[in-house]
């Protein structure tokens, strides 16, 4: 079985996030992370089926994506998000809806052109 214990990111996630880490002045690649998962979870349509080579050098546990104590609540979300798709809340699938998410979610966030200080983070946040 699969496992999200450690959270890779392709290489394209990779430089959008650190073009956020500069627009945002947020320093921590798992915060600018939560953000993104929220954003896409929250979004209404399935993630476009894609196989999402994990090829940087940037890795994360589940913990710190999460944040320490946020580990069963972000699993619950990402859980409920999978049965009103549809889909079964086995590991392997866990895993693969968790990385669409994740990197539609840094699309988003990075394409909008909304985002060029923190405060444009946060306004797009409280909109959704």
């Amino acid at each position: 079985m699969t496992s999200l214990e450690n959270i890779r990111l392709s290489n394209e996630t990779k430089d959008r996030l650190s073009n956020l880490k500069r627009k945002t002045g947020l320093s921590q690649w798992n915060i600018l992370c939560r953000w993104a998962f929220c954003l896409s979870i929250a979004e209404k349509s399935l993630p476009q089926q894609v196989d999402i080579v994990t090829d940087s050098n940037v890795e994360m546990s589940w913990r710190t994506f999460a944040g320490a104590g946020n580990e069963e609540l972000l699993m619950a979300l990402l859980k409920v998000r999978c049965l009103q798709d549809d889909l079964p809340i086995d590991g392997q699938t866990l895993v693969k809806q968790f990385k669409l998410h994740l990197h539609r979610g840094v699309g988003y966030l990075s394409t909008t052109g909304k985002i060029k200080s923190l405060s444009d983070l946060l306004s797009l946040v409280e909109a959704t």
